[in-house]
């Protein structure tokens, strides 16, 4: 036995001696158990809870210091003449148990696994979380303000010139002008008959006279003529 848990044990006992011989006669002292307590092959942390059952009930509870444990089992009320007394590291069964004995006074190191050595107690089963339910859903928010606008766009390039139209149709013919070629002029009128001539007993001198004059008038005639067809 360690100096440490020697002086627990003799703690215990020592408290025991304390209390008075009127309580005594109203109450049986407990069985003092103190040892070391190991879970999953490691020390128990300080502040593991190790706790002793007795009948199913848990009669009472400690924590680890220093990997040691001290445990007052009492019986109270009840009556634990010929229980045994089993124990728990954190809620898993070790692989110790121990009769109970009216004021006895144990060393006892206890180790338990992840699995449990014994038969876990319905106040020792955890149980599981509810699953919570969905939330109802949330208010539409405000819409937001409108953004500010954005900057132009640089000038894209120049597309490429497209394929020249098609010939457009001819168009329609020029009507004639409106000049003609004049009408044909008047017929002039007829020359003016020559003086007959003189009789045969006559100068010659007077018929060629005559024939002058006739000459005349028949040129005269034929000017009159063209005048009128060029009017």
């Amino acid at each position: 036995m360690t100096k440490t848990r020697f002086l627990a044990l003799v703690t215990a006992l020592v408290l025991l001696l304390t209390i008075p011989v009127t309580a005594f006669a109203q109450r049986v002292p407990p069985h003092v158990f103190v040892g070391t307590a190991t879970l999953d092959g490691a020390t128990a942390a300080d502040g593991t809870v190790v706790a002793a059952w007795v009948d199913g009930a848990e009669a009472t509870s400690g924590t680890v210091d220093g990997g040691s444990y001290t445990l007052l089992v009492d019986q109270g009320d009840a009556s634990y003449a010929g229980t045994t007394v089993t124990f728990q590291i954190d809620g898993v069964d070790a692989d110790q148990t121990s009769p109970w004995v009216q004021g006895g006074g144990d060393e006892l190191d206890l180790t338990a696994t992840g699995s449990g050595g014994g038969t876990t107690t319905p106040e020792a089963t955890a149980m599981p979380a509810p699953t919570p339910l969905p939330g109802l859903p949330g208010k539409k928010g405000s819409t937001g303000n409108t953004g500010d606008t954005g900057a132009t766009g640089a000038t894209g390039t120049a597309g490429s010139s497209g394929a020249a139209g098609p010939a457009g149709p001819a168009g329609p013919a020029g009507s004639d002008g409106a000049g003609g070629q004049g009408a044909a002029g008047a017929t002039g009128a007829a020359g003016a008959t020559g003086a007959a001539g003189a009789d045969g007993g006559g100068s010659s001198v007077l018929g060629i006279i005559a024939i002058i004059l006739a000459a005349v008038a028949i040129v005269g005639a034929g000017g009159a003529y063209m005048m009128g067809r060029r009017t």
